[in-house]
């Protein structure tokens, strides 16, 4: 009954020690129900090259074919290395959405940040961060476009499986009432489906495309209580270089400003509004730099997803682009690199999660210092 579908189950597992054995484990489960699976790394993949990246961009490209295959993605979002979820999962669930699949995640704790966060503390009634600042998206259990773009189940994988379920047959059952059936005999062509979710590429209508290349600025400034202030200061910095830029507190055109009081609904809105603002732009300049742990911050590594599988230019930076393994505590090459949890560090001699290291170049630096870099290359 469920094998028109077919599950990608994305997570840190692959870097568990035991981590196959859980990933197969996981598939059996599907497969028994009915569902194709695929896993992280599993076509054959160029492991025994000498160059460390050439092994990071061969699991890249078995992940791109892997995502033309699937219609269904299942991500483990509890914390990794840090207060949020596995940057290169939340990659793989902005590639997922950009695609028009199904989104689904699973954590022991929904719980509000502010209630499970141990990092937050709460001061005259306001939670702040580990930094003094007060604390993003406190009201959510993950940042805004994981849980606008994502279907959250508290529990496992099966939980996570058993709603999926439960959705499909919703769904047919729907398409029962409405007479649809005949119409579900004729595969929709991926790019209808994407049109009809609204997720299509808004390229820049070319009567009236401005001449400077277009720049979404994917960071954590946001965040910020001047956020708009600082904003326009880069933006003046872009266009000194010939870019346009447009920044994650500015509303797409034709899409209203939502202000609601429930943070779901905000959520939901900002996760729109940022994809049509990737949409909308030629490249995407990432800040790469580690957010509340090891990793960058889940929102810019979803927008580096979608932008991604939308075909937009990718940069990133960081201040330390250092490869991962120099950066990361380990306990040495005879653990495999293992850290005190017992996961794998990478060591592919990048400096960040190898989906982005294969997906965009990574420089050392500020935004002010690369951005000079990346116009250049936008302007030839």
């Amino acid at each position: 009954m469920f094998e028109k579908e077919k599950i990608y189950i994305a997570g840190p597992e692959c870097f568990y020690q035991g981590g196959p054995d859980i990933l197969n484990a996981m598939r059996r489960r599907a497969e028994s129900l009915g569902f194709g699976v695929t896993l992280p790394n599993e076509h054959p993949l160029d492991m025994g090259n000498p160059e460390l990246q050439k092994r990071a961009d061969s699991i890249f490209a078995d992940l791109k074919m892997i995502m033309k295959e699937t219609t269904v993605i299942i991500a483990d979002l509890e914390a990794y290395r840090g207060s949020e979820a596995d940057s290169g999962t939340i990659y793989e669930i902005g590639m997922a959405y950009a695609d028009g699949l199904k989104c689904y995640g699973y954590t022991r704790d929904k719980r509000p940040l502010a209630w499970k966060d141990q990092k937050y503390v709460m001061k005259d009634g306001i939670v702040y961060d580990e930094n003094g600042k007060k604390a993003p998206y406190r009201e959510l259990p993950f940042s805004p476009t994981v849980v606008g773009s994502t279907k959250i189940v508290e529990g496992d994988f099966d939980d996570c499986l058993a709603m999926l379920m439960t959705d499909l047959e919703e769904e047919w059952k729907a398409e029962g009432r409405s007479g649809a059936m005949a119409a579900a005999q004729v595969p929709e062509a991926s790019g209808e489906a994407n049109k009809a979710q609204g997720r299509t590429n808004e390229t820049h209508d070319t009567a009236n495309a401005p001449m400077k290349p277009r720049v979404y600025l994917s960071d954590v400034i946001r965040y910020e209580e001047d956020a708009r202030e600082v904003y326009g200061r880069l933006k003046e910095l872009c266009a000194s270089y010939g870019l346009e830029a447009v920044t994650p507190c500015d509303w797409a055109d034709g899409f209203p400003e939502t202000e609601s009081a429930n943070p779901y609904v905000r959520a939901a809105a900002l996760t729109e509004n940022y994809c049509r603002l990737v949409r909308s732009c030629d490249a995407v300049i990432a800040d790469l730099n580690d957010y509340r742990g090891y990793e960058c911050s889940n929102d810019v590594g979803f927008e580096c997803g979608m932008g991604f599988e939308k075909g937009k230019k990718l940069f990133g930076y960081k201040r330390d682009a250092r490869p991962c393994i120099e950066k990361i505590p380990h306990l040495g090459e005879a653990t495999e690199f293992r850290d005190m949890t017992g996961c794998n560090v990478e060591n592919f001699n990048y400096p960040a999660n190898l989906m982005f290291g294969s997906s965009m170049k990574i420089y050392e630096g500020d935004f002010e210092q690369i951005i000079e870099r990346a116009a250049k290359e936008l302007n030839e």
